[in-house]
């Protein structure tokens, strides 16, 4: 065994560890192995600002490319805007689509942004750029905003992990952080965090025996190979065995929820997994990101624009007064975000394409000043008319209101400078 060890590259070796761990204690670690490849930045974290409340984020990442002229910024009695009409809300002079009467009624807590552009309108490049701040390059990976969070201000709660991402999809990850901020992926809210528990068939005596024996086995392999990565990864597993064993593990458990508060967040996965990143911030989680997919809309818009809609509203209306009503709406940023909107032009098959030119995201709670509408379009939503936001300075607005501090640099293993929102600006109407 120590030959063939000695004899394997770097993905063997992952695959012969986690096949152990699976086999011997009846468990899979979570997280992704694939962060083994980053290096940890030569850089201590800075300090926080102290001048925003924000310790926690809930990020909801639509994806495929919301509509902003069918949601946030409605352009009625306009050929380009279509049949859409639009409502008041809680914010003077603020109009959502018709789709929003619950988010209506909650305006007065939330800055939403009219003016966001992008330079990448393809899906991948743009879901990308909007989690990081930085073009894709075949280089390098680099970190979304959960990462940073913790690599710059830490956990708060040791036993959970830093950041979480509900729904599966696209994840930008910890790019070239190390892997203990690695984003803990879970595909369905309803299923919680699985294979925590430890097998029936495995009692406790015979689980730690499996455990040392597995650490016996990786012993000399890490002092071998006695490198951060490999300590990291080492370390992993330390964290899903104190995890499993931890009154920590039920904030997983959305059954624990009455069954009325389940439901008000609507009976699907998003709504779900809504109600599952209240309870993990909650319990001190830093970031949760859940993602709403389906508004890739090129045929049937206004059709599929209702339907996510319904969705989106109803649960995010329920979130925001849920976070209120516990007192925890100002310590928690709720941030709703997408790749870029859709065409003025409606096209032949009653659908809106790819439009990076203009469009809209929601920043809400976390000490921000709500009941805003920054920015604007022009009469056809073609085109920024008033304070552009650049995708960098939309993230710099977040990670403001986080305390983080966006002037602090970090060193990819190249050397290379990065910022955890490149360089862009906040906006200082929203966090000043």
């Amino acid at each position: 065994m120590k030959q063939l060890l000695h004899q394997a590259d770097d993905l063997s070796r992952r695959q012969f560890i986690n096949c152990a761990a699976q086999t011997f204690l009846g468990v899979t670690v979570w997280g992704h192995a694939q962060g083994l490849r980053g290096q940890e930045a030569p850089v201590q974290a800075g300090a926080s600002s102290g001048r925003h409340t924000a310790k926690s984020c809930i990020y909801l990442y639509m994806s495929g490319g919301m509509t902003h002229l069918d949601t946030f910024d409605p352009k009625p009695g306009t050929e380009q805007g279509g049949p859409v009409r639009a409502i008041r809300t809680k914010a003077d002079d603020v109009f959502l689509s018709e789709f929003f009467p619950n988010l209506a009624y909650r305006m007065d807590k939330v800055a939403l942004v009219r003016s966001l552009k992008t330079n990448q309108g393809a899906h991948e490049q743009g879901n990308y750029y909007m989690h990081t701040s930085y073009a894709p390059r075949n280089t390098i990976r680099h970190p979304g905003m959960g990462p940073w969070m913790t690599m710059l201000r830490g956990r708060f709660n040791r036993t959970l992990p830093g950041s979480v991402v509900i729904g599966g999809g696209r994840s930008s990850g910890a790019g070239f952080f190390p892997p203990q901020h690695m984003p803990l992926i879970l595909g369905s809210a309803r299923e919680g965090l699985k294979n925590s528990v430890r097998s029936k068939e495995v009692n406790e005596s015979e689980f730690n025996r499996r455990l040392s024996l597995a650490e016996a086995v990786d012993r000399e392999f890490v002092s071998t190979y006695n490198q951060k990565k490999v300590v990291a990864y080492s370390d992993m597993y330390k964290d899903a065995v104190k995890l499993m064993k931890s009154e920590d593990l039920k904030a997983f458990d959305i059954n624990r929820e009455p069954a009325d508060v389940k439901e008000a967040y609507g009976d699907n996965g998003f709504g779900q997994g809504m109600l599952l990143a209240r309870r993990l911030v909650e319990n001190n989680v830093r970031f949760v990101e859940v993602q709403l997919g389906g508004w890739d809309t090129h045929n049937n818009n206004f059709t599929a624009v209702a339907d996510k809609a319904a969705t989106l509203d109803r649960a995010l209306g329920t979130l925001i007064g849920d976070l209120d009503q516990r007192g925890l709406l100002d310590e928690t940023l709720i941030v709703l975000a997408t790749e870029f909107g859709r065409t003025p032009r409606i096209n032949q098959n009653d659908g809106r394409d790819h439009w990076p030119r203009a469009f809209s995201g929601i920043i809400a709670g976390g000490g921000i000043r709500g009941g805003q509408a920054y920015g604007k379009t022009d009469e056809s939503g073609s085109r920024v008319a008033e304070n552009p936001v650049q995708v960098p300075d939309f993230n710099a607005t977040i990670a403001t209101a986080l305390g983080l501090p966006i002037g602090h640099t970090l060193y990819s293993p190249s050397g290379r400078p990065f910022k955890v929102a490149d360089n862009g600006t906040p906006i200082t109407d929203i966090v000043g």
